[in-house]
């Protein structure tokens, strides 16, 4: 479990094919490596990834096909600046919102305006995901714990301050850039509570294999 509070920006040193699946590794910048160990999670641009090798400055993980096909890493390459977050413990504090590290979808940067000193952003969204997503509500965009201040159709606007500019990767957003988007966890529950009652409202159905057999209709 995460916050979206980013810890530091980190980059990716290496690509590595594993037949379908690949291996990354990372350079963690600031990142505190001291309490990491073997089969930790650390949040990569919003990805929850397992720590399968690490020394003091970098750590590798697998991609499976499933999150190449999920998520933006399929586009990355050598290079390429991520977010990183190391797992929270019960004595964090909680600064963003919770966040499980595991992508809803891939979104893309579709404006960007300067606004005094902030950066506004409008970030389309996969049409399945726009019931997740309320006005003041949290979403998280690369791994980063934000706030929605409007919406539109397929769409949600984010103000930017200089302070998250400076400790992210988002400042290189540009027009077109694909970015990893979790919805509010507590939305998805929420639907699956409301999913539940409903389904429970619903009668028996009394219509069984049996009785089609029996007045022959099977």
């Amino acid at each position: 479990m995460f916050t979206g509070i980013v810890e530091a920006v980190g980059q990716l040193t290496a690509i590595t094919p594993k037949g379908e699946d690949v291996t990354i590794t990372v350079n963690v910048g600031k990142l505190d490596m001291s309490d990491v160990k073997l089969g930790d999670s650390i949040a990569t641009n919003g990805v929850c990834l397992t720590v399968v090798d690490f020394n003091d400055t970098s750590y590798s993980a697998d991609l499976s096909l499933e999150t190449l096909k999920k998520s933006g890493f399929a586009d990355y390459k050598a290079g390429d600046k991520v977010n990183l977050e190391k797992a929270m413990l019960p004595t964090t504090r909680f600064g963003g919102h919770i966040v499980s590290g595991h992508v809803d979808g891939v979104g893309e940067i579709v404006e960007r305006n300067i606004v005094g000193r902030a950066i506004e952003f409008w970030v389309e969204l996969p049409e399945e995901l726009n019931k997740y997503v309320a006005e003041k509500g949290s979403i998280t965009v690369d791994g980063i714990s934000l706030t929605v201040n409007d919406l539109r159709k397929n769409a949600f606007k984010l103000t930017i301050v200089p302070h998250t500019t400076q400790e992210t990767t988002i400042d290189s957003f540009q027009v077109g850039r694909k970015v990893n988007l979790e919805v509010d966890v507590l939305a998805r529950y929420l639907e699956r509570l409301l999913q539940g009652r409903e389904q429970a409202k619903q009668p028996e159905s009394r219509l069984t294999m049996e009785f089609l057999q029996q007045n022959g209709f099977a």
